[in-house]
């Protein structure tokens, strides 16, 4: 994950994005690839761009991952403290 991570900030700031890439903004970058993402399904799954899909999802997970590194959040552990806090919340069933 931190070879990942180190490569979307590279990627971010040999671009000079740094500067923009504030929380609010990211969260809002966010927001937005998130809602070019559900337009694939605007009018339902046999009309889905599933390349178009792809791609989209991927900017979702990088506006977060940058958002969370710029936040000093250790990924791993707030994804693996949220999976412990749901499966509280939402017990597997036997």
């Amino acid at each position: 994950m931190r070879k990942l991570v180190e490569e979307i900030m590279k990627f971010r700031d040999d671009r000079g994005w740094q500067s923009n890439d504030k929380p609010e903004n990211l969260a809002k970058s966010i927001i937005i690839e998130a809602a070019e993402l559900l337009e694939n399904y605007q009018w339902g799954p046999d009309h889905a761009n599933i390349e178009n899909v792809k791609e989209e999802i991927a900017d979702v997970i990088i506006y977060a991952i940058a958002m969370a590194h710029d936040l000093g959040f250790d990924i791993e552990k707030i994804i693996k403290e949220k999976l412990a806090k749901n499966a509280v919340k939402y017990p597997a069933k036997k």
